[in-house]
């Protein structure tokens, strides 16, 4: 394996059996491919050549919204395999996104994400200190928040993911939107609008005749349930964590071995000292 990072090419480390949805398609199809392979995004294809990406944020942003060319991306940045690791993480830091396309001559051959990125670092032995890599404006709920209310505020904070606390500030989990995705139900649900066909503009005319049509139309959302966020810290168990002297590298093979994309930082008291996300790890390698 190469030991720098300008050698590590994108071909390396990228996927190459990516899961992809087609125009013209639905949401549910996206969010069941996005839930079966535990992945954030994929992206949209038509006759062989991408057209857009689909994201888990781009799903719960627009719940009522059933159309994939509505949802997606068009026009995505991508990249080709023979660039290097440092060139696909300059791109995600600068356009702000978690995953590049690979394609060669407008046709889709891969997939790089920032996950693939960071197994990479774990790899190449980088022992500085992770304290600067703590990103700013980390964003707290406790325990027993309702998992509806904590989309919300990561939805109005701009965040994928959450630290947990219980009532004595102690770090008992982090939710993701992975774990929102999970989480998620499609509910069908039939709404009412009152039509008036009443000649005058004055709603409180009690002479006037007013004739009122009801119109009948399905909504089809994806909801989150209102039950506490600590169901979830149930289910994926104590939160992976790290201490200020742990190494970049160390950090990004914990990630990478969990399978997520946040590490909260705390001391030894476990109480929560800031959160190092994936994508701080890429600014080691820039």
């Amino acid at each position: 394996m190469p030991n720098t990072p300008q050698s590590i090419k994108v071909e390396d480390v990228m996927a190459r059996d990516v899961a992809s949805a087609k125009l013209p398609g639905s949401r549910d199809e996206v969010l069941e491919i996005l839930k079966s392979k535990h992945i954030s995004g994929i992206p949209i294809v038509k006759g062989g050549e991408l057209v857009g990406i689909v994201t888990r944020t781009d799903l719960l942003k627009h719940p009522e919204e059933e159309q994939i060319a509505i949802l997606m991306t068009r026009n995505p940045i991508t990249i080709t395999p023979e660039k290097s690791i440092v060139d696909a993480a300059r791109l995600i830091l600068e356009n702000n996104i978690r995953r590049l396309p690979v394609v060669e001559d407008g046709i889709l051959t891969g997939l790089v994400t920032i996950a693939d990125i960071v197994g990479a670092i774990g790899r190449l032995n980088i022992t500085s200190s992770i304290s600067d890599y703590i990103g700013n404006g980390v964003f707290s709920v406790w325990s027993e928040t309702p998992l509806c209310v904590v989309g919300s505020i990561m939805e109005l904070a701009d965040v994928k993911a959450v630290p947990i606390l219980d009532s004595t500030l102690t770090l008992v989990g982090v939710a993701g939107d992975k774990d929102l995705i999970s989480a998620s139900i499609i509910e069908d649900k039939t709404e009412m609008s009152n039509m008036s066909a009443g000649s005058d503009d004055d709603a409180w005319t009690w002479e006037s005749m007013r004739d009122t049509m009801s119109l009948y139309y399905s909504v089809s959302k994806i909801q989150l349930p209102k039950s506490p966020v600590k169901e979830i810290i149930k289910l994926t168990g104590e939160p992976e964590t790290a201490l200020l002297s742990s190494s970049i590298s160390e950090c990004a093979r914990k990630m990478r071995r969990q399978r997520i994309d946040q590490l909260p930082i705390i001391n030894s008291s476990k109480k929560l000292l800031g959160l190092v996300r994936d994508k701080d790890l890429l600014k080691a390698i820039v």
